[in-house]
């Protein structure tokens, strides 16, 4: 088991807020009171020094790194059940939002170690996040580095960094006196990136300044897991609709899968704070109530985790 030093971790007095939002995307809503106890939580995403770490130390092997099941993937074409991840790739031309295939693509190869496919590498990119990481992946660290992955209410909690009714980390204006204050997309999404905030892709953890509770990166550069399930409202008014499961508690595995590809039974959990790729004309989601779904089984080159401590360790 490892730790990192205190400097490496933020404490967080616990307390009661109102998580999620009625006025963005549907999923966010209804704004309900929630409260979370004291914990530590990382001051900035994991990165790809100290996964590296955890991998050297205990030979684990992601989820990217794996042949998938032809059995987990009825209709799969065979040629596609290769390792690999997928890879932000942008298009040539203009293309339909709607339809994300235009601009991600499954690369064989891609993995942690080599983010944009079999000739790349991290070099040069030890404070990064690290990407490509399935939720498995995730826990398997936050095991071994004796912590936990944090709840979608103590992700929010600590994002908000004591601006409760702000819209965004560090206050009402997006990027106030001109300051980017997150690594987010500049430009026309998925074309045109302007990089005016100095970053087309990932950016080091560091890299913007750090929110009120002194956290860094929980707004845009990568999306985080949490261990929540996804469910298409929050737990205190989820509603059916077409498309959305019936989820009337919320929070549950069963009701988690993708209800638009029945025959794909994964399951899938809450990821938080928007990544570089979040755009003004798509995905909005630089916001600490904003939430997206993601399969457990899914790595991606804008997803990463960072992890918390929930009871004080006397060895730490």
């Amino acid at each position: 088991m490892a730790h990192d030093g205190a400097s490496d971790i933020v404490f967080i007095s616990g307390g009661s807020f109102r998580m999620g939002s009625d006025k963005h995307y549907p999923e966010e809503a209804p704004a309900h009171t929630v409260t979370v106890g004291d914990f530590w939580i990382d001051r900035t995403p994991v990165t790809n020094r100290q996964f590296r770490k955890f991998v050297n130390e205990t030979g684990h092997v992601t989820v990217a790194e794996i042949k998938p099941n032809a059995d987990d993937y009825p209709g799969a074409l065979p040629h596609m059940l290769k390792a690999g991840s997928l890879v932000f790739t942008p298009p040539k031309g203009e293309v339909d939002l709607r339809d994300w295939s235009q601009w991600w693509n499954f690369k064989f190869g891609a993995n942690w170690r080599r983010p944009y496919g079999p000739r790349s590498s991290v070099s040069g990119l030890d404070d990064h996040p690290v990407v490509h990481v399935a939720y498995r992946d995730a826990e398997a660290y936050a095991r071994w580095a004796g912590k936990e992955l944090p709840t979608e209410a103590e992700w929010e909690f600590a994002a908000r960094g004591g601006l409760e009714a702000a819209e965004f980390a560090w206050g009402n204006d997006f990027t106030p006196g001109g300051k980017h204050m997150a690594n987010t997309w500049q430009g026309e999404f998925p074309r045109q990136n302007l990089a005016i905030d100095g970053h087309e892709r990932t950016s080091p953890v560091t890299a913007f300044p750090p929110n009120g509770y002194g956290v860094h990166d929980m707004i845009g550069n990568v999306w985080e897991w949490t261990t929540d399930w996804y469910s298409s409202r929050h737990a205190a008014d989820a509603q059916k609709s077409c498309c959305v499961p019936e989820n009337p508690r919320g929070g549950r595995e069963e009701d988690s899968y993708d209800p638009c590809q029945p025959q794909i039974k994964i399951p899938r959990k809450v990821i938080k704070g928007g990544s570089h790729l979040c755009a003004p004309n798509y995905c909005r989601r630089y916001r600490p109530a904003a939430r997206h779904a993601e399969a457990v089984d899914t790595s991606t080159s804008h997803l990463g985790f960072r992890c918390v401590i929930r009871e004080r360790k006397a060895s730490s």
